[in-house]
């Protein structure tokens, strides 16, 4: 059996200390250029492979982070998991990713399997409301950073970074654009009430109505799971009311997507019939003949922002105060919303609201 090649090997052949041998293959330390070059040549010429379990021993870090989502049959989390993976490739981390499916009891069997795994850190975009497994992590002190999606409770809160986007003034946005396009019906598609983008993207949405005049209209606010079918049974019940909405806002692309095939299913046509805002701007949301207007968000960014504050808080052993990072959403006009047909100008916002980031603290 071949032996294996190790860093007393290369430091040999290269007349060096073996840490020396470290400091190149790892590019950390001061270390000659021409020294540096010798010593990776013969780390390439003899086909040198890092033995990551003794590194990992040495460094007490594993260079790994873990992942945890709802699921990736949301293209929204696909997209997301992008920004996340090239930026700690980038950083020199490795990812596992664990998708949850929306159940915390899934969610605790990855954190434990992760944990045992010896992770440095998680990054969870799968949070729940009142979410027990981030809580216990947090109260720990192990490092984890939440993107997209939080907890309300204040022991999170204090711990524990946050990137996400402004969702309340997102779905302001996403309402307040159908109602100044004179809409007075607007059906709005709930996400999961627990999770915090849905429970913010609803109540932006009622706000909108509220600051217009038009707050009674409960009977057009349906709840989803931010899935296809969801928005397609949510679209399905609008139609068969008696003063169906003539227009929907649907918490997410996805959600839009279901519903605008039950409109065409019923042989409507959108946005002549019903106009249709999403959000997340999800990358077949512009495509020809889907069109979609919605609320985009920064998705590689709210990603990528979210790795290096987690490496960082690893690396550098940062304690301290937790961070947010709030990134502003932005109102992607397409066709399905109807603007063309009605000569419309985009305008800035025409109510003035002071909209808070998150819903209310629960117990």
């Amino acid at each position: 059996m071949k032996k294996k090649v190790t860093i007393k090997d290369i430091a040999r052949m290269a007349s060096v200390s073996h840490t020396t041998v470290s400091r190149a293959l790892n590019n950390t330390g001061r270390i000659d250029k021409k020294t540096k070059e010798t010593i990776l040549s013969i780390a390439k010429d003899l086909n040198y492979r890092p033995d990551f379990i003794a590194r990992s021993l040495v460094m007490k870090r594993t260079k790994t982070l873990g992942l945890v989502m709802t699921s990736i049959l949301n293209p929204f989390y696909t997209e997301l998991a992008q920004g996340i993976e090239a930026t700690a490739i980038e950083l020199g981390y490795n990812i596992i990713l664990c998708c949850t499916r929306s159940d915390v009891s899934i969610e605790k069997q990855y954190v434990n399997m992760l944990r045992s795994k010896g992770v440095d850190g998680i990054l969870f975009t799968s949070a729940h409301i009142n979410d027990p497994n981030i809580s216990e992590l947090a109260e720990e002190g192990f490092p984890i950073i939440l993107v997209n999606r939080r907890t309300y409770l204040p022991t999170v809160r204090e711990k524990v970074d946050y990137v996400g986007v402004n969702n309340m003034l997102g779905g302001f946005m996403a309402v307040e654009h159908l109602i100044r396009l004179g809409h007075e019906r607007i059906g709005i598609i709930g996400g999961s009430s627990e999770s915090s983008v849905g429970f913010e993207r609803f109540e932006g949405g009622k706000k909108a109505l509220e600051a217009y005049g038009l707050e009674d209209m409960g009977g057009y606010f349906l709840d989803g799971d931010f899935l296809k079918g969801s928005g397609y049974e949510g679209g399905k019940r609008f139609m068969k009311m008696q003063n169906p909405p003539t227009a929907i806002f649907a918490a997410n692309d996805y959600m839009a997507f279901g519903a605008y095939g039950a409109i065409t299913d019923q042989g409507l046509r959108v946005p002549e019939d019903i106009a249709l805002v999403g959000f997340n701007d999800i990358e077949f949301t512009a495509m020809k003949g889907i069109e979609l207007t919605t609320i985009g968000q920064k998705k590689h960014e709210m990603g990528a922002v979210a790795v290096r504050l987690l490496i960082e808080r690893i690396e550098e052993e940062k304690v301290g105060p937790s961070r947010e990072v709030i990134l502003e959403p932005e109102l992607i006009i397409r066709k399905t919303c109807g603007y063309r047909l009605k000569g419309y100008q985009r305008p800035g916002l025409q109510k003035k609201i002071d909209l808070p980031l998150m819903g209310p603290f629960l117990p």
